[in-house]
Parts: C-alpha cells; structure tokens; sequence
C-alpha cells in the first residue's frame, strides 16, 4: 500500500492498456485453433508502451510478451517447431525495438521539457507582472495566451514609475509566433529605457516607433496605448492605433479614454500629440488588447464587452479582471484565437504605496515577484 500512497493509481494507466491489448491477443490466440496463430500480434503490446509509458514499463510489457510468446506453443502445441522459434523470434526483436523507442522518446521529451522551462523563463522576463500600487495608484493585470503551450505572445504591456509620472504601455504585435513575441520583447525593452528620459509621451511614442521601424519588417508594425498617469488626478494620453482604454468613473459614467487624433500604429510613422484628461479619485481604467472585443464563440458573435464593462466597478481589481476573463472564457468556450493583455488602474487620491505594500522600483521599472495570470 505503500507504493500506491507515493504514486496515484492513474499513473499507472500507461501499462494498464498495454497489459490489457496483450492479455487479448493472448486469449484471443488462445481460442484459436492451432492452424491459426497470431504470428506478431504479442508483440503489438510493447510497442504501444513505448508510445505511451516509460523505458522500465515498456520493457516489462515487452519481456512479459516474450513470455507469452514462448507458452503459447503449449496450446498451440508446437514448442520446438520453425514456427514458435519464428514467432519467439520476431516478439523478441520488437520487443527490444520497443525499449529503443521509448528510450529515443522519453529523451526527446526531456529534452522539451527542458527547453520549455528556459523558454518560460524568457516569458516571464519579458512579461513581468505589474505591482499592486504604485504613488496614486493601484494595479491589476493579466495575460492570456492564446496558445496553450505559451505564457505570452505578441500582446504586451509595462507601467513604469518616472519623474513624469507613472507612464503605462499596452500594445499588440502585427502576427503571432515567435517573430511577434521578439518584436514585443524589442519594444518592452525600448519603453523601459526611454520611458525614463523622455520628458513627453510623443517624444516616448517617437523614439518606440523609431525601434519598430529599425527591427520589425515591412509589413510588422505594433499598435500601441501609451497613458501618463499623474497625483493630481489627470492623465496624459497618446493612442498609436490601438483600442481606447476605458474610463469608468464612480458615477456609473463610462466613457472612451483616447485622444481626437489617434495615430498609425508604431513602425508606421506616428505623429502624436498627447491629451491630457481628468482621472478623479474612485476612477478606474482599463487598458486592453483586441483579444478582448474580438473573442468569439462558436458561432462568430463577439463577446458583448458592453454588457459586462460596468462589472470592473465592482470589488477588488483583480477579482473584477477575473469575473471578466471567467466571462470571455464562458463565451469563447476557451477557445482564444487571439492573445489578451489587461490592465485595470484605480486611482485612490493618496499614495497608494504604503510601507509594506506590493511593490518595488529599481532604476525605473517597477515589478513584483508575482506571475500573471494565465
């Protein structure tokens, strides 16, 4: 009982089904009249373990059918003739084919393994999760991948606590795989240096368009939310093609937080000229991708964001992001064609980072050890 307790009787599922498929070939081999004899088919058990269990099982499977293989001539009566050497023969040689398969197997998904370690390692880096508060403010965030296997794509965002004020970016990469997650690495990388020394969000959205332009290909380009947030309840805006955030006042009032001239997104020659608009205490903005608006279900319809965007007034932040992405997958069934990025901002008035609150700032970036949501 003991070796049960340490491992879960499902993880034994892997030879159950290998053991079962021989015992069939086996009775069934045995129901036969001796003129008919199941050459290879004991052999067929091994090889489905080396598909689906580990080297050690595999071989027990495939010893355990050499056995068989050897006593079937009892009731075949032909122990000893050309014909049981052949069958004890060519089971043998799967059998050991087998144990080769699984070994080559179980080594390439180490290796995997490995290597999807390293790569959420990069992930995370570049996609670190956002702190509870920072000055005046207080944050949430989330990422949702739209492919299972990845942490993040090409969706982006950061905010950043500067001399200017607290500056946010929420972008989206043109294009999907790991072509847009290096450009959104590229241009994180870039809003973190520059968000720091320059004195505007258009000399900001400048410079980041100078860096798509100089990587991203002829038809790649990044569109692109950048918001100043300032203690004195404003907020400077400057939209590179991207959706309007969403600004919801504590009077039930909801409206789109988005300069008149919203520009080419950035690699396309963007000429912003930033706005500044009132972002008074008990306000909240949400900052977004278009992974969001344009989740459909089966059936084409888009999520109905409308319906449910009154809903981020109510609770914490991060159980108002959580009852909408619990609403996007409800509608979407789980099935994302396009990654997600979130970001929801209430401003408090006070300073919101208070001696052992959850954040940090060093040289600029602010951060926490917490992970984003998947």
């Amino acid at each position: 009982m003991a070796g049960w307790d340490r491992e879960p009787w499902w993880r034994w599922l892997d030879l159950a089904l290998p053991l079962l498929l021989l015992a069939g070939f086996v009775t069934v081999d045995s129901l036969l009249p001796p003129s008919v004899i199941l050459a290879t088919g004991f052999s067929i058990a091994g090889l489905v373990a080396a598909a689906i269990s580990t080297v050690p099982r595999t071989a027990f499977v495939a010893a355990l059918a050499v056995v068989c293989a050897g006593v079937s001539g009892l009731w075949n009566h032909n122990i000893g003739s050309p014909a049981w050497w052949v069958r004890l023969g060519l089971t043998t040689g799967f059998g050991v084919m087998a144990v080769i398969l699984a070994r080559v197997r179980v080594g390439r998904e180490e290796a995997l393994k490995a290597m999807t370690a390293i790569a959420e390692a990069s992930q995370r880096i570049l996609l670190r999760a956002l702190p509870s508060s920072v000055r005046s403010l207080r944050l949430a965030s989330r990422y949702v991948s739209a492919t299972r296997e990845a942490l993040v794509g090409g969706d982006l965002y950061e905010v950043i606590d500067t001399p200017a004020g607290v500056r946010a970016i929420v972008g989206d990469v043109r294009g999907k795989g790991l072509d847009a997650v290096q450009l959104a690495f590229t241009v994180l990388g870039a809003f973190r240096h520059a968000a720091v020394r320059q004195e505007s969000l258009e000399n900001l959205a400048g410079e980041l368009d100078k860096v798509v332009s100089a990587v991203a290909g002829d038809e790649d380009f990044v569109t692109a939310m950048l918001v100043e947030f300032h203690d004195d309840g404003t907020a400077t805006v400057v939209n590179c093609g991207h959706c309007a955030p969403i600004l919801l006042l504590d009077d039930s009032t909801t409206r789109e937080l988005s300069p008149t001239d919203t520009q080419p997104p950035l690699g396309l020659g963007p000429r912003p000229h930033a706005e500044t608009v009132q972002v008074p205490v008990g306000a909240r903005v949400l900052l977004f991708t278009d992974g969001l608006i344009e989740a459909r279900d089966a059936h084409g319809a888009f999520f109905p964001f409308d319906a449910y965007v009154d809903q981020l007034r109510q609770g914490s932040l991060d159980e108002a992001l959580d009852r909408l992405l619990t609403r996007v997958r409800n509608h979407t069934d789980g099935r994302l064609a396009d990654d997600m990025a979130l970001v929801l901002v209430e401003q408090v008035g006070a300073r919101a980072c208070e001696p052992g609150s959850n954040s940090s700032t060093h040289s600029g970036l602010v951060h926490t050890g917490d992970e984003p949501a998947r």
